[in-house]
């Protein structure tokens, strides 16, 4: 029986952390350049939100800031990390290209489903030519209620799918297969905690042990 795994891209194919540090303090430094900040940078506050659409990051991270300047430092911020893709300064997991390739040669569909921009999910595709896997990307930018549940289920009524997979590495990834009545993988790695994935059906370590999971699926 033909499976799809719907995957989410931060934390979970793309090793955020790489670039994460580099571009927000990048960020940071605009803004105190703007006279708008005049203490270090919240590296360990975005940490704990990572995985949220950025509109959300920006108001947690400048509650007491206008909306205008939210909106400029998530362009600024938007604008490093693709930068900083595209110069490779970020990486994969190991074992993704991998463990894509042995999906598709099991009659596998892979899609894309995230919380980050379209934009910047195109510079990752693009710069680590994803897309010879993945048959689409899905961006919350596409979804006016930015819910991650919403935006699975955008993709399994339009590419009408009946078995799936919903890999990733946070609570809102888990919800989306559940709700949606796919199975949830989570995903040990980087910026997940132990509470969500403990509500996940199954947990990895290492991408590479998704080639099993399929065989029992």
């Amino acid at each position: 029986m033909a499976q799809s795994f719907i995957f989410d891209m931060d934390g979970t194919i793309f090793q955020t952390d790489t670039i994460l540090e580099r571009s927000l303090e990048d960020a940071f430094i605009h803004l105190r350049s703007l006279k708008q900040w005049d203490s270090s940078t919240p590296i360990d506050q975005y940490r704990e939100i990572m995985g949220v659409p950025l509109p959300e990051v920006w108001e947690a991270l400048l509650p007491h800031h206008s909306d205008e300047i939210r909106e400029h430092m998530n362009d600024y911020f938007l604008e490093r990390l693709i930068e900083n893709i595209k110069s490779g300064k970020g990486a994969l997991y190991s074992n993704v290209k991998k463990v894509f390739s042995y999906l598709r040669a099991n009659d596998c569909s892979i899609y894309i489903a995230s919380n980050g921009l379209t934009e910047y999910l195109s510079a990752i595709v693009s710069h680590y030519q994803l897309d010879n896997w993945v048959t689409e990307t899905f961006s919350i930018e596409q979804i006016d209620s930015l819910s991650k549940t919403d935006l699975v289920q955008r993709i399994i009524e339009k590419y009408e799918i009946t078995h799936g997979v919903v890999v990733g590495d946070r609570l809102s990834d888990i919800k989306a297969a559940k709700e949606n009545g796919l199975v949830a993988v989570g995903c040990r790695f980087d910026f997940a905690r132990e509470d969500e994935l403990s509500q996940a059906d199954k947990v990895v370590d290492d991408f590479s042990e998704l080639k099993q999971l399929l065989q029992h699926i």
